[in-house]
Order: structure tokens, then C-alpha cells, then sequence
């Protein structure tokens, strides 16, 4: 059973950069035929999917965030991050990392969610 926990500041200044990692035990990474989500749901807001990080590595992107987001990954620790630069009060939400189908991106397990906050 595949396993995420989403780990990371929970409050972030504005103009700085939001940096999370997402941990995945139970499951690689690189294991074909998946993918590896970042989503987020904004306070009294629906989810937001962000982008994905292929088995490959191959990132994709919401073209609405793409400017101002990073995916990345370290296989040796079987770790998946989120970069999102220029943060504002408006990116304040809970976030989430997801395993995901690599075609469709349809979603499967999901982390419990970090809160992260915008504030100065």
C-alpha cells in the first residue's frame, strides 16, 4: 500500500518561494506506469491541480501556475517537490501530493494534506 506525506514550512512569507516534498514509501517512484500530483484547495475553494512529475521525469504543468511552479524529484530518496515562487496571500491553501496515472493523471492515493499559509 503506497503510502505519501506531504512535509514543508507551513508558512511562507510573500514574494518567497513555497517549497514542499512530498515522501512516498510502499511504491517507486520511477515504477512504470505512474505519476506523482501536487494538488491544492485554496480556503472555502474546490482542488487545484497543480502539476505532475511522470515516472520518467518528465514534469507537467497547469498552464495557470506553470510560470511560478517546479516539480522535481529525487529518486534515491523516493521524494517528489513542489516549488512555487511569487507566492501571495491568494496561494495560501492545503496541499496535497497524489499518486496519479501517468496517460490520464487520474488520481489515486493521496497524502493527508499540509497547510501552508502566506503571511507576513
Amino acid at each position: 500500500q503506497v503510502q505519501l506525506r506531504e512535509s514543508g514550512p507551513g508558512l511562507v512569507k510573500p514574494s518567497q518561494t513555497l517549497s514542499l516534498t512530498c515522501t512516498v514509501s510502499g511504491d517507486s517512484i520511477t515504477a512504470s506506469y505512474y505519476s506523482w500530483t501536487w494538488i491544492r484547495q485554496p480556503p472555502g475553494k474546490g482542488l487545484e491541480w497543480m502539476g505532475v512529475m511522470s515516472y520518467d521525469g518528465t514534469p507537467d504543468y497547469n498552464p495557470s501556475l506553470k510560470s511560478r511552479t517546479s516539480i522535481s524529484r529525487d529518486t534515491s530518496k523516493n521524494q517528489f517537490s513542489l516549488q512555487l515562487s511569487s507566492v501571495t496571500p491568494e496561494d495560501t491553501a492545503v496541499y496535497y501530493c497524489a499518486k496519479s496515472s501517468d496517460y490520464m493523471y487520474d488520481l489515486h492515493s493521496w497524502g493527508q494534506g499540509t497547510q501552508v499559509t502566506v503571511s507576513s
